[in-house]
């Protein structure tokens, strides 16, 4: 290698220290590029590669906050985010660059799950009722017919749609969810489940009452209890908060067969099994 004066090749080292580019070292000091390298293989052998391409405009520190403030609720979206970094002398920032930086480190947006409203008195009889049964055995649980009703529109559901188009396609039945006025309708399912198999489902036209209830209880329900061979005073019939469950109508029905009904904790669905069916 040509031998450089020792000012020049001490410039050479405090410049490849300092982050500069070979191109950036070789404009500065006048050294050829080839030179340039060899001085960084010898001398800085372990100086890590400068990245190629424009530089980052978030920082490794500016992520890290980034994601603290999205993790701790401050902000909610890329918009929030930007007027939060700025506070921190951030350069100018799009939207479009905070969603990309997002997902290059693993984050990526989805619609907000909704779940039932939990307050302090709701967590604690969920713990309550999991540390009630937490010795529980397989047998234990072979014995409970879960029970739940839910709603069934005629005509599409109540969620959104997420569908794929192209730049300039209109309206046509593939992007369109077509409505009726009224939303075409809905019905009520009442059904519950044992441990092998489901028990006798029942459609209910309008809405469902105390007065409607127990008389599924004096019939699906009974004919679910001979379906699935379950002894009376054995098995414990799981039913939610549900006011109508609750009324007296529905109450007294249950003294008069003896039935046992699981103690059930409120907002409190997700722990039921028949949500999966």
């Amino acid at each position: 290698m040509r031998r450089h004066p020792t000012a020049k090749l001490q410039r050479v080292i405090e410049l490849l220290e300092l982050g500069k580019s070979i191109s950036q070292t070789m404009a500065l000091t006048g050294i050829s590029k080839g030179s340039i390298s060899r001085i960084r293989s010898e001398y800085c052998p372990n100086l890590q590669e400068r990245p190629s391409g424009r530089p980052r405009k978030l920082s490794g520190p500016d992520m890290h906050y980034a994601r603290h403030l999205i993790r701790s609720g401050q902000a909610k979206n890329a918009v929030a985010l930007i007027k939060q970094l700025k506070a921190m002398t951030c350069p100018a920032l799009s939207p479009t660059t905070i969603r990309r930086a997002l997902r290059l480190t693993g984050w990526k947006p989805r619609k907000k799950v909704k779940k039932p409203r939990l307050t302090r008195r709701h967590r604690k009889a969920r713990l309550d009722w999991a540390e009630r049964h937490r010795h529980w055995t397989v047998e234990d649980w072979k014995r409970v017919l879960w029970s739940d009703e839910t709603k069934v529109n005629r005509l599409g559901n109540d969620g959104d749609e997420i569908v794929w188009v192209q730049e300039g396609e209109g309206l046509n039945a593939r992007t369109v969810t077509q409505t009726v006025k009224g939303g075409g309708g809905r019905i009520m399912v009442w059904g519950c489940i044992g441990w092998n198999r489901p028990g006798v489902a029942r459609l209910i036209e309008g809405k469902m009452d105390a007065k409607i209830y127990t008389h599924i209880l004096d019939h699906e329900l009974t004919q679910s209890v001979k379906k699935l061979k379950l002894r009376q005073g054995r098995f414990v019939f799981q039913q939610d908060n549900d006011l109508k469950h609750m009324y007296k109508m529905a109450q007294n029905w249950f003294d008069g067969q003896k039935y046992k009904v699981m103690d059930w904790p409120a907002q409190s669905p997700d722990a039921n099994p028949i949500e999966n069916l």
